[in-house]
């Protein structure tokens, strides 16, 4: 706030404004890049200009389940409509050509013998009525197809055929779009941030995923790619550079026991494209690194995956992920209030390059971590002590006032006595 205009003068002024100017640099944002995949395992993309549009007509399956689902609903209803109207057409021409709908048949005489192809079929309607009851077998009774016509006859067994045809790939599709696997990978969970600090002895860039589910997901393993803008020394630009980064993993496998929340840990070595990267360096970084979660549903046996990303904003360096695993009454519980909950540690602000380089700057960073905590705890037991002699003085100041003086009493004779009270 600028001060009053008579209490300090305005030259003061400025002159103080200017040089809180000069002190504080001026950073300006960098333009935010897109993400490649979002926060909810989304691919970034969008495809333009695709001349061989047939090739998604040849996979029709594939590409009614990718569609959405209002679009879904209306090629379903569309589907059985159309094929009733069809067949409903083709009942009535076989009808009007067998002579079923001439009024004249009606007042025929019993002698005659006159059989109609389909027995109550006398419009459109009734025909259109009799086509859904052939199809999805529901057959009330009052229509029935006689042996008078072949071509009836070939009708139905068409009908039919056609009729399972479209149940088939209707049914199949919206169960399919009903268990699509991404719908699992909804309950695959990562942490917001990841976090870079020392692990034994090194450093390492760390994230948390957990399962909300009880059901499991079998042989889960966790990919972790790097993708970045680069230019090879021929000059081409590679827009998208996907590079794979080793994942810390005790077992030899890559598979991962994903009952609890783990934090899934890359030690930043040699083979990391992270190597070179320190902590003022990291918010300069046009980098994305994607995480891929790839398992087997226990319960329905469909592969899922599930995917998120982390670019340079999103890594805490010197932080670590708090506990969120506790053991309660003999059950291991789960605190999911504290999934993405992180606190600061001691760790080296210079690149894993550096460290390995120098490993002494390991040590004084640890030593000075230990030496700030001793000195917060002595200011803090500082800060006790002198509370606890402040509640004592004001204690002994409150006793002491609540002494009661002497009081003289004269008695009727002249002699004082004293007494207390």
């Amino acid at each position: 706030m600028l001060a009053r205009k008579s209490i300090i003068p305005e030259e003061y002024v400025l002159a103080r404004i200017a040089a809180e100017n000069l002190r504080k640099p001026r950073i300006r944002d960098r333009p935010r890049k897109a993400r490649f995949i979002a926060k909810n395992g989304a691919c970034n993309l969008a495809h333009k200009n695709i001349r061989e549009q047939g090739r998604f007509l040849q996979d029709i399956f594939t590409t009614l389940v990718d569609l959405k689902w209002r679009h879904t609903l209306v090629i379903f209803t569309m589907s059985f409509l159309c094929s009733w109207l069809l067949f409903a057409m083709m009942w009535w021409l076989v009808a009007f050509a067998h002579g079923d709908m001439d009024p004249s048949t009606e007042n025929t005489s019993n002698s005659t013998k006159w059989t109609p192809c389909v027995t109550c079929v006398r419009s459109f309607t009734s025909a259109f009525l009799f086509s859904i009851e052939v199809q999805v077998t529901i057959g009330f009774g009052g229509r029935m197809m006689t042996e008078e016509c072949p071509l009836a006859i070939t009708v139905l067994i068409l009908q039919n055929i056609v009729g399972l045809i479209i149940n088939a790939v209707m049914l199949g599709c919206i169960f399919m779009k009903t268990a699509q696997a991404h719908r699992r990978a909804e309950t695959l969970i990562f942490s917001r941030q990841a976090v870079i600090a020392v692990r034994n002895g090194k450093l390492c860039f760390m994230f948390r995923v957990g399962d909300l589910r009880k059901s499991m997901i079998i042989s889960a393993s966790v990919r972790i790619q790097v993708v970045r803008k680069t230019t090879t020394p021929e000059g081409e630009v590679i827009p998208i550079h996907q590079v794979d980064i080793p994942v810390d993993n005790p077992i030899e496998s890559n598979n991962i026991f994903l009952v609890a929340p783990l934090i899934i840990c890359h030690v930043i070595d040699k083979r990391s494209p992270l190597y070179d990267i320190s902590a003022s360096d990291l918010a300069l970084q046009d980098l994305e690194l994607i995480v891929i979660l790839e398992g087997v549903v226990e319960t329905t046996g469909i592969t899922t995956q599930a995917r998120t990303s982390y670019v340079a904003e999103e890594i805490l360096w010197g932080h670590r992920f708090v506990p969120i695993v506790t053991e309660e009454e003999g059950v291991y519980a789960v605190d999911y209030s504290k999934f993405g909950n992180t606190v600061k540690v001691a760790a080296p602000r210079c690149s894993a390059r550096e460290l390995d380089e120098k490993p002494s700057i390991l040590i004084q960073t640890l030593q000075k971590s230990e030496l700030s905590h001793q000195n917060s705890l002595r200011k803090r037991n500082s800060m006790r002590r002198n509370n606890s002699i402040r509640r004592s003085n004001s204690m002994r100041r409150t006793n002491s006032s609540l002494v009661v003086p002497k009081v003289q009493f004269i008695t009727p004779e002249g002699s004082q006595s004293a007494s207390e009270t």
